[in-house]
């Protein structure tokens, strides 16, 4: 897809813009970086771990007729950040959308939590989400930029053992608020996405347990499916939210 693309007739808005997606490779990042390959964009997926789950995905972004990348590395190491966003720019020149979905959950009962659990929570989590961002920033389109972070409905709607998880979320939340006010004059948005539960790879054991019952509770009656995340990113990076920013979009069926 060419940056001529884009103004072709009947082209998507978002066709040919660059986007790059962290934790790519699986779960509601591989539905995102599909959807945005859909749309036409240029994708580079981002992940840590599981080389052959990235070229899966970079195989469903070539039958969608769109170019993909993929770079590893660890968000929650700066120095790994600078030199995927700098690979990500040397093959598309810059960066138009940025999408932080990367991230652990893990949950522990509060008297098990110790230093070490912590860290690997919030390093990740929101020290890998102000990493990607700084190393992407002056690559962004400005204006026009979009910064996409993920939140969690677990942030304003924790359960038992989530503590140290639901905080990390929350001051992603918190930090997206803060730069949209930040990024404003650069004509750069900042949003978050706060998704409930989402049948991925990662809630297979929670489905499991008590997806029924998450389904009866919810008002739309089903348990949330990745694409219905990815529509709300796809909204976020395109024209029609250009004047929407430090906002978290909660998405959970309406649990809350």
């Amino acid at each position: 897809m060419s940056d001529s693309d884009q103004n072709a007739p009947g082209a998507h808005p978002l066709s040919g813009k660059v986007v790059l997606v962290t934790g790519g490779s699986r779960g509601i990042g591989a539905g995102m970086a599909r959807r945005f390959a859909g749309a036409g964009c240029r994708v580079a997926i981002a992940y840590r771990r599981g080389g052959g789950a990235a070229e899966t995905v970079l195989g469903e972004i070539a039958a969608l007729g769109a170019q993909g990348m993929a770079v590893a590395g660890d968000i929650s190491k700066p120095d790994d950040t600078h030199a995927m966003v700098a690979r990500v720019v040397e093959r598309f020149g810059h960066i138009d959308v940025l999408v932080n979905c990367a991230g652990l959950a893990e949950y522990r009962p509060f008297e098990a939590t110790d230093a070490a659990f912590f860290h690997a929570t919030f390093d990740t989590n929101v020290l890998g989400t102000i990493a990607m961002i700084q190393a992407a920033l002056p690559y962004l389109t400005a204006p026009g930029g979009r910064i996409i972070n993920f939140s969690s409905a677990i942030a304003t709607r924790p359960i038992p053992t989530s503590s140290i998880y639901a905080a990390s979320k929350a001051a992603v939340a918190g930090l997206s608020h803060a730069l949209a006010k930040e990024f404003g004059p650069r004509g750069i948005t900042v949003n978050a996405i706060s998704p409930g539960v989402i049948e991925t790879e990662m809630t297979t054991a929670i489905l499991a347990e008590r997806g029924a019952g998450i389904a009866a509770m919810t008002p739309l009656g089903r348990i949330g499916q990745v694409d219905d995340i990815a529509g709300i990113a796809l909204f976020l990076a395109s024209p029609d939210a250009g004047w929407l920013t430090g906002r978290t979009m909660l998405a959970d069926g309406g649990l809350s």
